[in-house]
C-alpha cells in the first residue's frame, strides 16, 4: 500500500471517527435535565414545562394516566382524557386512540392548543380519547427488569416490537378498561406504519379496531425528498454498528443536550425566538415549506417535548426503508438475514393483512411521506374507504400533528368517517 493510500485510508478512518464522536457527544449525552424552576425563571412558556396530564387540564380537559405492560416487559404511558370542556352529551364508543409519530411522544396531539390540538377537537366532539406512547421516547423509557441508561437489550427494538407488543398492549388495555369491544384508531406517520406491522404479525388485532384513519401513514420511504430526513437516517444505518461499540444505542432522548438545547434556544429572548421560527423554517425547507402554518408559540411548546427518543435501531432502520420498494423488515444483511429469517433477504409486512376499515389522509407538500409512497400503498390495503391529499397545497407532514389548520383541513374528513363508526 503507497503513502497516498495509507494518508486516504487514515483520513477516512479520522473522519468516521470524528462522526462516531460528534454524534455521541451530541446525540447520545447523557440526560442532564434543565429544572422547571430555572426554566420557569428564564421565560419558557408554561405549556412546554406541564406533561400530558397538567397541560390538558390547564385547558378545562382533565386526564388521567394509565400504565400498559408488554408481553416483553415494557412500560408504556397511556392516558385518557376524562372530560371535555366543550362536550356536554355522553361520549361516543369505541373509545378512540391516537398514536404519534416517530421521535414524538402523546403530546404531539395537545401542543397546538385547545383550538387545533386533535385530542382536544375529539373530545369536544364527545369521543372518548386516548394517546398511547410506544417504547423508547421519554413516556416509554422502563421495564420491569432492563435499565434503559445501563442496559443495550432494552434498545433491541424498532417498529417490529412497536407493532407486535405495544399497539397489542395498548388496544387489549382499553379493551379491557371501557369493556368496550373493539376500538377506533388514529395513527400519524410511524403510528401508521406500526398499526400495518400489528396487522401482519398478529392475525386478530386488526379485528379489535373498527376503524383505523392513517395521517401520512409511514411504510416504505423510498421516494422521500427531504433531504435532511434521508441523510439523517441513512447516516444512522450506516454508523449503527460503530455507534453500538461506542455503547450508542438511544437517540436524541428528552432531556438530553440536544433536546435542552433546541428549547432553551427558543425560548431566552426575543431574537432567539425569531431564530428558532427560523430553525423551523429550516427544517420545513429540508422536508417542505408551509409558512405559518405552525404558530410560534406551538414551535415554542412543541420544543419542550421534542425530539421524545427512540432507538439507534429503529432509526437505522428507516434509513433502510429508503433504499427499498417494500415495506419489509430489518435488513440484518444476507448471512444474518438467514439466521434470523432463513432467507437472504428480509419479509415483507403483509399489508393484506390490515381489513379493517381505512382512510387516509395525507399532504401535497409532504417531503417525507410523500404522494408517490402513498400511491404505493393505497393500492395493497384491501378496505379503503378513502385516501384524500389534503386541500391545502402546502401541507406537509409537520402539519399532520401541529398545524393551526387541523380543524378545517382534517378534522371534518376524521369526523366524518369516525361518525360513521361510532354511536352516542
Amino acid at each position: 500500500m503507497n503513502m497516498a493510500s495509507i494518508l486516504l485510508n487514515t483520513l477516512s478512518f479520522l473522519s468516521v471517527s470524528s462522526v462516531v464522536e460528534a454524534l455521541w457527544h451530541t446525540v447520545r449525552t447523557p440526560r442532564v435535565p434543565i429544572s422547571q424552576n430555572t426554566k420557569a425563571f428564564l421565560g419558557y412558556p408554561e405549556d412546554s414545562l406541564l406533561n400530558f396530564t397538567e397541560l390538558t387540564t390547564k385547558y378545562g380537559y382533565p386526564s388521567d394516566e394509565h400504565t400498559v405492560v408488554t408481553e416483553d416487559g415494557y412500560i408504556l404511558t397511556l392516558f385518557r382524557i376524562t372530560k371535555a370542556r366543550n362536550c356536554f352529551n355522553s361520549k361516543r364508543y369505541p373509545p378512540v386512540l391516537l398514536m404519534h409519530g416517530l421521535q414524538l411522544n402523546s403530546h404531539a396531539w395537545i401542543d397546538s392548543g385547545p383550538s387545533s390540538g386533535l385530542a382536544y377537537l375529539l373530545s369536544d366532539a364527545c369521543y372518548d380519547v386516548w394517546a398511547g406512547n410506544v417504547r423508547g421516547n421519554d413516556y416509554g423509557r422502563r421495564h420491569v427488569s432492563l435499565n434503559p441508561n445501563k442496559d443495550p437489550k432494552f434498545w433491541d427494538f424498532y417498529i417490529e416490537e412497536m407493532g407486535k407488543y405495544d399497539l397489542p398492549a395498548i388496544i387489549d388495555y382499553i379493551l379491557d378498561y371501557t369493556k368496550s369491544m373493539k376500538i377506533n384508531y388514529i395513527g400519524y406517520s410511524q403510528g401508521g406504519g406500526t398499526f400495518f406491522v400489528m396487522c401482519s404479525e398478529r392475525p386478530g388485532y386488526c379485528d379489535k379496531v373498527q376503524l383505523m384513519t392513517a395521517l401520512a401513514p409511514a411504510t416504505r420511504h423510498y421516494s422521500t425528498r427531504s433531504l435532511a430526513f434521508r441523510s439523517a437516517t441513512q447516516l444512522f444505518e450506516k454508523l449503527e454498528k460503530p455507534l453500538s461499540v461506542y455503547g450508542y444505542y438511544e437517540v436524541f432522548a428528552n432531556g438530553a443536550v440536544t433536546q435542552e438545547f433546541l428549547a432553551l434556544f427558543c425560548q431566552l429572548s426575543f431574537l432567539t425566538t425569531k431564530l428558532c421560527g427560523g430553525f423551523l423554517n429550516l427544517i420545513e425547507l429540508l422536508y417542505s415549506l408551509h409558512p405559518g402554518s405552525i404558530t410560534k408559540y406551538t414551535i415554542e411548546v412543541l420544543f419542550g417535548h421534542f425530539p421524545a427518543g427512540t432507538s439507534l435501531r429503529n432509526m437505522a432502520r428507516y434509513g433502510q426503508s429508503m433504499r427499498s420498494k417494500r415495506f419489509q423488515k430489518f435488513d440484518y444483511g444476507r448471512e444474518q438475514n438467514l439466521v434470523v429469517y432463513g432467507r437472504e433477504e428480509p419479509p415483507e409486512y403483509n399489508l393484506s393483512a390490515v381489513t379493517v376499515p381505512l382512510v387516509c389522509l395525507y399532504g401535497r407538500n409532504d417531503g417525507i411521506v410523500d404522494t408517490r409512497d402513498i400511491a404505493w400503498l393505497i393500492p395493497q390495503l384491501p378496505n379503503v374507504l378513502e385516501a384524500k391529499m389534503v386541500d391545502d397545497p402546502l401541507w406537509n407532514h409537520f402539519d399532520m400533528a401541529y398545524s393551526q389548520y387541523t380543524r378545517n383541513e382534517l378534522f371534518p374528513t376524521i369526523n366524518k368517517y369516525l361518525l360513521q363508526f361510532s354511536a352516542p
